[in-house]
């Protein structure tokens, strides 16, 4: 009888959230203008961004944060990112479960979540994309169809 026996460290949904988040992730400030920040994430394919002011989590903006606001063009020179952004937003700990932002994802249907520790200062986020691609890569050694899509 012959058995496989899998030695590669695989990341499971007990781990926590700090082995796959991103650590580093772009951000903007509270005092940011609207209309710079739009351009910017449409020209570089953001969906969100957390609000950082003094490396603390003091919201985050989205696309849809933005579509909104853009319905009267006149005034959306003057506004700043603390006029648009959504202040009560879902935050995890770097402890936290991967399996509790899996949770997460599919019940609210969020697309990322910021990770701060106590203080409330952004360690990372954590995106279900992230989630997915660890299960990915740790069901599959190589990708099936798109080989430089999980590089």
């Amino acid at each position: 009888m012959n058995f496989i026996i899998n030695l590669k460290p695989e990341i499971m949904m007990n781990d926590e959230v700090r082995t796959i988040m991103e650590k580093n992730p772009r951000t903007t400030s509270s005092n940011k203008n609207v209309g710079e920040l739009s351009v910017e994430m449409l020209n570089e394919g953001i969906q969100q961004l957390p609000v950082v002011d003094d490396g603390k989590l003091v919201g985050l903006i989205t696309v849809h944060d933005l579509w909104r606001h853009y319905e009267n063009k006149a005034s959306i020179a003057d506004m700043n990112v603390s006029d648009v952004m959504n202040t009560n937003i879902l935050r995890i700990s770097p402890i936290d479960k991967i399996g509790t932002a899996a949770e997460l994802f599919a019940d609210k249907r969020f697309k990322t979540i910021p990770v701060v520790n106590k203080e409330n200062h952004l360690k990372g986020v954590i995106t279900a994309f992230d989630i997915i691609k660890v299960t990915f890569k740790n069901e599959y050694s190589a990708p099936i169809l798109y080989r430089d899509a999980f590089s």
